[in-house]
């Protein structure tokens, strides 16, 4: 059998301490090879010294946020239809997310002591119109040259999940994200999956072996686990602990075998 490599990355490390837990513990064990970083949580801070230790093993993004509400008033987020509207109507603050990204990626530095691996987005927010065009702009002004961080690209989406519809207004929302950002000299993930109901009833593992079987070489798979939590403000906090029981399993390491899957850090 012929091994295919898959870049497996945790979203919203630092939400919350039970996120960034269940997170650690899966890097730490090899079931994960990527995470991305919400560095507007007040968790941050505290939570950057354990992830240090993984840059070896891991690549580590930053998760650009502007549509999940932390306690610091002086953030930029909007509900994501806002943002849906008026992306493609161009109607959207350019200075203020201009000054929101580079925030983030400042908060990202001051913990880590460099740029990050990769940059993706809060509910894919970041290969939006306009959003896209300021994040290719900052990152140009930021990255030294002949350096660039990878991006997601969310209209690659390449297996739909259990959420036909969802997928659907995603491709649309970001259509033309990849050719544009490569066109500008960026590498771009080829195939993405991960995209489903995010409830605990939905068929994780299934949907999974589905991924896993069907992913090609070099593609990156979203997941979003975290040890269990009552938590108020995460609506899939439920979905969060199913994903992290899988991914810690057996089971999931039979699946990756099953299916000639290796888990490695992003490869262009």
């Amino acid at each position: 059998m012929t091994l295919r490599h898959l870049t497996l990355c945790a979203d919203d490390f630092a939400q919350s301490p039970a996120i960034s837990q269940g997170i650690l513990d899966l890097l730490q064990r090899g079931r994960l090879s990527a995470t991305s970083v919400m560095t507007q949580s007040p968790h941050w801070p505290s939570q950057a010294a354990a992830l240090r230790e993984m840059q070896q093993h891991a690549d580590i993004g930053l998760h650009f946020n502007l549509t999940h509400p932390f306690s610091d008033r002086n953030t930029l987020h909007k509900p994501l239809p806002y943002w849906l509207l008026f992306s493609q109507l161009h109607w959207l603050p350019q200075q203020a997310l201009r000054d929101s990204l580079l925030r983030q990626i400042d908060l990202f530095c001051q913990q880590l002591g460099r740029l990050p691996d990769f940059i993706d987005g809060h509910q894919h927010i970041h290969a939006l119109p306009q959003i896209r065009e300021i994040l290719f702009g900052v990152i140009a002004e930021r990255w030294p040259a002949g350096q660039r961080p990878y991006l997601r690209a969310p209209d690659r989406l390449g297996h739909p999940g259990d959420s036909r519809l969802k997928a659907s207004v995603l491709r649309q929302a970001c259509r033309g994200f990849a050719l544009e950002a490569e066109q500008a000299g960026f590498r771009c993930t080829h195939w993405f999956a991960g995209l489903y109901a995010l409830t605990p009833e939905a068929d994780f593992a299934g949907l999974m072996a589905q991924w896993l079987t069907q992913c090609p070489d070099g593609a990156l798979l979203m997941c979003h686990p975290g040890l269990p939590a009552t938590d108020a403000s995460d609506p899939i906090a439920s979905a969060r602990a199913v994903e992290y029981c899988h991914l810690g399993s057996q089971a999931f390491d039979y699946a990756c075998q099953q299916a000639g899957v290796v888990l490695t850090r992003f490869q262009a």
